[in-house]
Formats: structure tokens, sequence, C-alpha cells
């Protein structure tokens, strides 16, 4: 990391004053500029941690993220830096939007940086390998004084049309209503719409497996599918989905809002999205590692179709078409075997997923 906080960092740390207009958004890739710029649109004062010094002076200087997002200009008034204290101090909310496999090394750093009465809210849609836990949890057992204060932003949110303006809508969920209700308001914005909630497992599940289904429509795409296929995996990965999310706890009703099927469409059917591409190019036959070579940035879907199939065989949850995006990425599985795989798979019932 570019910035490292020491004994110096961690005696600020409860006692730092706190700007209620300061948001410091950690993570300069498409979805945390894209966020951050929304935010300084609104009039906000916020700060965007890259861990590139260049790439910070891009975006404060020229107002350009043209790694990330290029093309697109950004607002004159949101700021970047290189230096994780400098954008944590007197911020009100540390918003995280670094990849699940650098989440909790950064979100350490950043619980020894902020005040005990700063939220954390992560952006991340993956688990982490080794525990399977939701960033959610991650954060919790790093930071043990921010239970409560954690919360998660998800829904149909492609970072390109973020930060050119489109209409859009996020939830936004903590297990404390009044934490989700502060920051619903906070971020809502006159093209940003957000909607509070306290299923904060559904609404991770539901960000975390999406990206898996939207390989397999990919797949299926560049199989020469057409749209009854894509329209019967969005279905069926749907019920995949909130399958395994209510055998971990979370409402079923979260599944059919905006973090569910909401941004399942999204990613499903978006040549915008990293997954869908990811899966397209597996459909054409070319292999995983090739794919993820020209990419420069994280599919979440690749690294989380594994943690995925580890939680539905220990909930003894079916999950056909998660595991088949499984077997194709990580046991070299040929695509044709795993949709005639698919197609074998028989349930009695379209009401017994439950």
């Amino acid at each position: 990391m570019d910035s490292c906080p020491g004994e110096e960092g961690q005696s600020q740390r409860g006692s730092a004053l706190i700007d209620p207009e300061k948001v410091a958004v950690v993570g300069g890739g498409s979805w945390g500029t894209a966020f951050a710029n929304t935010l300084a649109l609104k009039g906000l004062k916020v700060i965007l941690w890259c861990r590139r010094q260049d790439l910070a002076d891009s975006i404060s200087n020229d107002h350009l993220n043209s790694d990330y997002l290029p093309g697109t200009f950004l607002s004159p008034r949101l700021r970047a830096t290189s230096d994780l204290q400098e954008a944590l101090e007197e911020a009100s909310v540390a918003v995280m939007a670094v990849p699940s496999q650098g989440f909790r090394e950064v979100v350490r750093d950043v619980g020894s940086l902020i005040s005990e009465a700063v939220p954390i809210v992560s952006l991340a849609k993956g688990l982490e390998q080794e525990t399977l836990f939701r960033m959610s949890e991650v954060a919790v057992q790093e930071v043990p004084s921010a239970e409560g204060r954690v919360a998660s932003l998800s829904g149909p949110n492609l970072a390109k049309e973020i930060a050119e303006g489109y209409p859009a809508a996020a939830v936004i969920a903590s297990s404390q209503s009044s934490v989700s209700d502060h920051l619903q308001e906070l971020f809502m914005s006159p093209t940003f719409r957000t909607y509070a909630n306290d299923d904060i497992i559904g609404v991770e599940f539901a960000g975390v497996v999406k990206n898996v289904i939207a390989i397999a429509t990919g797949i299926g795409e560049g199989l020469g599918f057409g749209d009854n296929t894509r329209a019967m995996v969005i279905t069926r990965g749907l019920s995949e989905m909130t399958r395994l999310g209510v055998s971990l706890g979370a409402d079923p009703l979260t599944f059919s809002g905006l973090a569910g099927v909401g941004d399942l469409i999204c990613t499903c059917m978006s040549t915008l999205s990293r997954n869908h591409h990811v899966g397209l190019e597996l459909g054409k036959g070319r292999p995983i590692d090739e794919i993820l070579d020209g990419m420069s940035q994280v599919a979440e879907g690749v690294r989380s179709s594994k943690a995925v199939k580890m939680l539905a065989d220990r909930q003894g949850v079916e999950m056909p078409i998660a595991n088949g995006v499984y077997q194709v990425i990580h046991e070299a599985q040929p695509v044709s075997e795993m949709v005639s795989e698919l197609l074998r798979t028989i349930r009695p019932r379209e009401r017994d997923d439950f």
C-alpha cells in the first residue's frame, strides 16, 4: 500500500474530528471513481484514495481516470490522493471500493485511521476465498468496533453509466436501520436513488451470486444461443441465488429487489459487464487464463464461483448453474459439456425451489 498507518495513525483513531459533509472513497477503480464522482456532483466533499499517485494526480488535476473510465470527465470537486490517512482525515463515512481479495488488508488500515463513529460501507461484490466471509463480516472481524455501523451498497450499477450520470438506483443495507437510513439520505442524488434495507446478508449474497450467473449467461451467448436461453439462465439463476441466500439467513424478498433481480438482469445482459464478458469469451472457446490476462479490472465472478460452490456444498443447496460455471473455470470442463449437464438437471416442480 502507498500509505501504511503506524502508531501515529493508531493514536489519532477515535479522537479525530468528523466533517459531516466529507466522504472518503477507498479504491480508484471504475466503480469507486464513479461512485465518488456521483457524490461530488451532489455537492459533498469527496476524496478518493488511489494506490498510485499518478492516477490521483490525473483525477484531481485533469478530472480524468483514463485507466478505468476512459473518456469520462469527472467533477472538478472530486479530489484524489494516494495517502490513506489524508483521504480518511475528518471523513464522516469510509466507502470501501476495493476488490474482495484485497479487502481485508485495506479495511484493517482504514479501521486504524477512522473514528469509532464512522460507518464503513462496502461496494465490493465478492466473498473472501479462505473464510467464505461476506465483506461486512471481514470488516467487523478486522474492525470490531465497527459492528453495527457496517453497510453494503449494491444494485444494478454499471460504473460507466453511473459516471455518465444516467439514472440509476441501489440498495444500502445495514443491520441497523439508523445507519442505512442515514446513508440512504447521504448518498441520494438527483440521478442516483438509494433504498434502505436491513437485510445485509441478502444484499451481499445477491451481489456475489449474480456475477457467477452472468458468466453462465455470457457462455450461452458465446455459444450462439438466443434470448430464450438467456431468460432461462437468468430466471433459474435467480432461484439458485435465492435458495443459497435463504439457507444462510437472508430474506427471500430481498432477491426480488434491486440488489437481486435488478442487478442480475443488468449484469447478465450488459456488454459493459466484466463477468458477462468472461462468459462470452469462454463460450467462444478461449481459455480462462487468456481471458483474464487481457482484462485490466477484476471480474469478481471468476473467484466467487469457487466460494459459491463451497458454500452451496456446505449448505446442501442445489446450484447447477453456479456449479457448471465452477466446473468450466476451475476444472476445465468444456462449455458444451456444461450445457448438456444443465439440460439434464431436473427439478420436479418449479415451486419446490425454496
